[in-house]
């Protein structure tokens, strides 16, 4: 009976301290929000670069080898099963089968069948693991761009970057835990929204860099540090008396942070886009030098200089305008000049990860909003293209924990929809936070009332790509 007892009093101690661990980190975590914080699963990778090509990419011209496209070139698609919305009603009015835009090969020694318009990431394939037949909630691109990057099609939510770096924190104080990298040609569809921190505490939205040697406006000081260190304290002072006499500060807190990280910065960031100490090898690797490759390599360089330094989430975009990868016209023009902008940089970002010993712990994924038709409703033109297709996205990634030369999933003859069960996003959003060693239903936060999660209702981890 007394070893009973005592054995229900060591269960209540222990479950008191264990409670007492949880409030105290999640003290800590609101004092320090992005201090580094241990992975859920043991997972090697450490940092994401995450990819994104916005406008909806054409998954049968570069990564799905479908010869029934060639078969059928110019005819009218035999009708496809299964298909409902705005797919079905484009299947069954009059349209014509666009070929793919350039021939396919096998690479690698998965025998991988990839584009032609893809030479420098071809010679990565075995790298690489794909998933295909993805389905997205939208078959527009505001919702879609919405709900590959945060899990919901409305806005509002946060993004993945910011659950990452809710989960995991940083491993440097000195620049910004999530940063953007964008396309200099404009803004991205949906804004700061598809970056931004949603319901969670604002220190953990993106920070958008600007391409160029001056990623961040006013980041050399005007002033001397001393000077600065002065002015900031006062202003510390004053912002902690008025956080001290309210509640639902995290805003305030964030602007308050943002103000030492910058001055932190004025120090670091210079440095970190100065690209005069990389190698000629190095800069040729990511197609510095090439005036259509330059613009996206200098991205990739920047990003892997930034996970090299431990920031812990680098989203980079690629499409902007009237450059996006949304090509319901001349598809067979437009697609070489998207892929020669991204290509080599791409192969270059992979291969030198790879040669630095940084690939094991750097999750690269690539991704669009969703994918294309594989026909043309618009039969006058002499320059066809795709239409948007929310039914067929393919995705691939690499690095840390992924299994390379992996494949799950796959769609039709005619790459529509998936061949067998569809995959929804939230299954891929559970991928990535399990290869990043984030347990998707711990990854929680309380709002509104219920718990909030990036996969919401649940996504099953692709255990096909985990290695």
């Amino acid at each position: 009976m007394s070893n009973e007892l005592s054995s229900r009093r060591r269960f209540l101690l222990d479950s008191y301290l264990g409670l007492g661990g949880l409030a105290l980190i999640d003290m800590l975590s609101a004092a320090e929000p992005m201090a580094a914080r241990g992975q859920h699963l043991r997972r090697k990778a450490k940092s994401c670069i995450f990819l994104f090509m916005e406008g909806g990419v054409g998954q049968m011209d570069l990564f799905e080898h479908k010869p029934m496209l060639t078969r059928f070139a110019g005819q009218k698609i035999p009708p496809p099963q299964g298909t409902v919305g705005e797919i079905a009603t484009f299947a069954a009015a009059p349209n014509r089968v666009i070929p793919p835009v350039a021939p396919f090969r096998q690479h690698g020694q998965s025998g991988r069948w990839m584009s032609n318009l893809l030479p420098h990431l071809s010679g990565q394939v075995d790298k690489l693991a794909f998933i295909h037949g993805i389905k997205v909630d939208n078959n527009n691109h505001g919702p879609a761009v919405y709900h590959t990057l945060t899990g919901n099609q409305f806005p509002g939510s946060a993004s993945v970057g910011a659950w990452i770096t809710y989960g995991l924190g940083s491993e440097n104080r000195d620049l910004p835990g999530f940063v953007v990298l964008g396309d200099r040609r404009g803004a991205t569809i949906g804004g700061a929204g598809v970056w931004g921190n949603g319901f969670l505490p604002a220190a953990f939205q993106g920070t958008l860099f600007r391409n160029g040697d001056t990623p961040i406006i006013d980041l050399r000081p005007r002033e001397p540090a001393e000077t600065q260190r002065q002015e900031l304290d006062l202003l510390q002072w004053m912002n902690q008396r008025h956080i001290g006499e309210r509640t639902q500060t995290s805003e305030l807190e964030a602007r308050v942070a943002s103000y030492e990280l910058a001055f932190r910065m004025q120090t670091k960031a210079p440095d970190l886009a100065d690209f005069s100490r990389e190698s000629e090898a190095t800069r040729k690797l990511y197609g510095l030098g090439d005036p259509v490759a330059e613009p996206f390599g200098r991205q990739l360089l920047m990003a892997r200089r930034m996970v090299e330094r431990g920031v812990r989430f680098v989203k980079v975009l690629h499409g902007a305008g009237g450059d996006r990868w949304d090509d319901h016209g001349d598809v067979a023009g437009r697609m070489p000049k998207h892929c020669h902008e991204v290509d080599q940089p791409i192969a270059g970002l992979l291969a030198d990860l790879s040669a630095r010993g940084m690939l094991d712990e750097t999750l690269v994924v690539w991704c669009s909003e969703m994918g294309r038709t594989p026909f043309d409703n618009n039969l006058v033109t002499d320059k066809p293209g795709r239409d948007h297709n929310q039914y067929s996205l393919a995705v691939w990634m690499a690095g840390g924990d992924v299994k390379p030369g992996a494949t799950f999933g796959e769609t039709d003859d005619f790459s529509i929809r998936a061949a067998g069960e569809e995959i929804p996003m939230r299954d891929v959003h559970a991928t990535i936070l399990d290869l990043m060693g984030l347990d998707q239903h711990r990854l929680a936060f309380l709002h509104a009332g219920r718990y909030k999660k990036l996969t919401d209702i649940g996504g099953r981890v692709i255990r096909e790509i985990v290695g």
